[in-house]
């Protein structure tokens, strides 16, 4: 099969998969409520329409990305109350009395998922770092086919404003999330704006980012049911990378990069023509002034779940590095 013909295979399988999932019905979106009733309940699922905005130990606030209207859960995801989020924030302020909650304190990893998934897909990882760290881990959910970017950093802006009594944030992410991140931290080192990147911010590990875009979303710019499905942050990847990548910053704390590869010439995907992780090929992982980069055998939708990936990513949050500051494979800045 020549390149062509695998692409085009590529395109069509991966936009039936897209309906597909985009036709569950658990990713319906919940209605706000009437009247005075707001009983504890499960959710209806709906993970790609709704945003956190705010953390308390297990507790969250989110948002829905279509309606507005908020909703707050517990740590086993039962709702406990929605409407506006002031209401949520007065039901959590409330739940914190009636059960003498502590405040929150300590060090701190912020877990941020890529495209098209949801916390739940890191929910290993966040596991990891919070039985083997011992950090406490805000394993966060944004809308990725449902906004742009932007959306997502604006998002995570409140998300991280709001971890009072944390002494210590690191990020962890996977795929988008790390640009999620780097449009966070480029909307607040503007010169027209007052806010700055939260002082706390300590260290970041990417997981398979596209920090110099993704071949493979290009493949998909010219088909339509691509941009319907997977949203405004797909389309920036596949159609507007070069708008996208100007809102973009580099951190300026310590991160390291860990990129999915064979160490072969043409990696899992033949047709992305480099070495890569079957998505995102090791060369677009690649961002002068990380103070580490390695390069591991794995697959761009399983990284966060290798073994191997778990422990470096613990050791460079915890020391600076993936294996031990001998080995460090730093990536300058150019001159």
């Amino acid at each position: 099969m020549d390149r062509r013909r695998f692409s085009a295979a590529c395109i069509a399988g991966m936009s039936q998969l897209l309906v597909s999932w985009r036709a569950r019905a658990d990713d319906m979106p919940e209605k706000p409520s009437t009247g005075n009733f707001n009983a504890v309940a499960p959710t209806l699922g709906g993970k790609q329409f709704w945003a956190d905005e705010l953390f308390f130990h297990d507790w969250h606030i989110q948002r829905n990305a279509l309606t507005g209207h908020c909703r707050l859960l517990s740590g086993s995801n039962l709702r406990y109350a929605w409407g506006s989020f002031e209401e949520c924030c007065a039901k959590l302020q409330q739940i914190k009395q009636q059960r003498q909650l502590p405040r929150m304190s300590g060090p701190a990893v912020v877990v941020l998922h890529g495209l098209f998934r949801n916390a739940g897909s890191m929910s290993d990882m966040a596991r990891f770092l919070r039985d083997e760290g011992h950090y406490t881990v805000f394993n966060v959910s944004y809308p990725s086919t449902r906004g742009t970017v932007a959306d997502h950093a604006r998002s995570l802006a409140k998300v991280i404003d709001g971890l009072d009594g944390i002494s210590e944030i690191n990020f962890v992410c996977h795929s988008l999330g790390n640009l999620v991140v780097r449009h966070y931290l480029a909307d607040h080192t503007q010169p027209d704006v007052a806010l700055k990147p939260d002082p706390r911010i300590r260290r970041m590990v990417m997981l398979g980012p596209p920090n110099r875009g993704a071949k493979m979303a290009e493949a998909f710019a010219d088909v339509g049911a691509f941009h319907a499905v997977a949203g405004g942050s797909a389309s920036q990847l596949a159609v507007n990378w070069a708008e996208l990548e100007a809102r973009l910053a580099t951190p300026n704390f310590e991160f390291g990069i860990i990129a999915g590869g064979r160490g072969t010439e043409n990696g899992y995907n033949p047709w992305l023509g480099a070495d890569n992780d079957m998505v995102v090929s090791v060369e677009s992982t690649r961002l002068p002034g990380a103070a580490d980069f390695v390069v591991l055998p794995a697959l761009h939708t399983l990284m966060m779940d290798d073994d191997t990936v778990q422990h470096c990513t613990l050791r460079f949050l915890q020391h600076g590095c993936f294996v031990s500051p001998a080995e460090r494979h730093p990536i300058g800045r150019g001159p």
